[in-house]
């Protein structure tokens, strides 16, 4: 699957796998409660082209919790409802690391998506998909995101798009 890409909607709240420029997979997601941006510390999302630099992860259990990238040992619970107040920006069960590709759009200093720590990744939060919920990062339900990092492969084109 050497034609495939990832873009994401923020409009429509959705990611879609591409081969060849037709969908194979949809996804829905939740991108940042702040908006869109690359500013460093906006808490927001990046627009444009990026790719996916590296994958965390693999072969961890559905809830493991990631702090500073590095299972923390933690099965952190998953929630349907807002049942309960989640504090954090949990990462979970999967990271795709975001690596921007256009300079003083995403890429370089004060709006570099990398530095930014910009990833797509699980979420305890899964009643929340299809709103506007993270502080910049893209969220996806844990089994999606599972699914979603054993089809793509490091250096996947990944589109932002409003």
């Amino acid at each position: 699957m050497k034609s495939t890409e990832i873009e994401i909607s923020i409009s429509e709240q959705k990611l879609f796998l591409l081969d060849n420029k037709s969908v194979i997979k949809t996804y829905l997601i939740s991108s940042s409660k702040h908006g869109e941006g690359s500013k460093v510390n906006s808490f927001k999302t990046p627009l444009g082209k990026h790719v996916v630099k590296r994958k965390i992860g693999k072969d961890m259990p559905l809830g493991a919790r990631f702090i500073g990238r590095s299972f923390s040992g933690e099965i952190y619970p998953i929630y349907d409802s807002d049942e309960v107040l989640v504090e954090d920006d949990v990462v979970q069960s999967r990271i795709l690391w975001l690596d921007g590709l256009e300079d003083g759009i995403n890429k370089g200093e004060g709006v570099d998506s990398y530095s930014r720590y910009i990833y797509i990744h699980g979420t305890p939060e899964e009643w929340l998909l299809g709103s506007k919920a993270s502080k910049g990062c893209i969220r996806m339900s844990n089994k999606d995101v599972i699914e979603l990092f054993n089809l793509v492969e490091e250096g996947i084109p990944v589109t932002i798009n409003k």
